[in-house]
């Protein structure tokens, strides 16, 4: 189904309400019928269920479109050589006795300088081609 079919539903439900405004005068004039005051407040009743049900239906069909395979988003994947405790910033220290690599943040809720050896974070060399070795040995 396309969304027209919201617009279609909420133009019909517009449509039937008319009516039934139409139908109120006659309930509500000279010769007062209390069945047609039913029947007018029933139509009416019936107009405002079909144009919430199209509105409705453009709301999912806009949602849809921003999903289009209807799933939710995955989670980000966690950045390697991020903060191990958190997963969302930049390492700027690391614990020894815990081996953890940790942000600014969770350093202050871990920091315990009684227990705890803090270096700075480690990197692993690059990895050197044999061409760059060869150079460095004078060959």
């Amino acid at each position: 189904m396309t969304a027209r079919v919201g617009n279609w539903m909420i133009a019909t439900g517009v449509i039937i309400m008319f009516v039934a405004l139409c139908c109120l005068p006659a309930a509500l004039g000279e010769h007062r019928d209390a069945s047609l005051l039913g029947l007018s407040a029933s139509i009416f009743g019936m107009g405002a269920l079909f144009m919430a049900g199209g509105l409705y239906f453009k709301a999912q069909m806009l949602q849809l479109q921003g999903n289009p395979n209807g799933a939710e988003d995955a989670p980000a994947p966690r950045t390697r050589g991020g903060c191990e405790l958190c997963g969302s910033d930049v390492p700027v220290i690391h614990c020894r006795v815990h081996q953890l690599h940790m942000c600014s943040t969770c350093l202050a809720e871990h920091f315990d300088p009684r227990s705890c050896s803090y270096v700075p974070p480690t990197r692993r060399p690059a990895a050197k081609s044999g061409k760059g070795m060869a150079r460095a040995r004078g060959v």
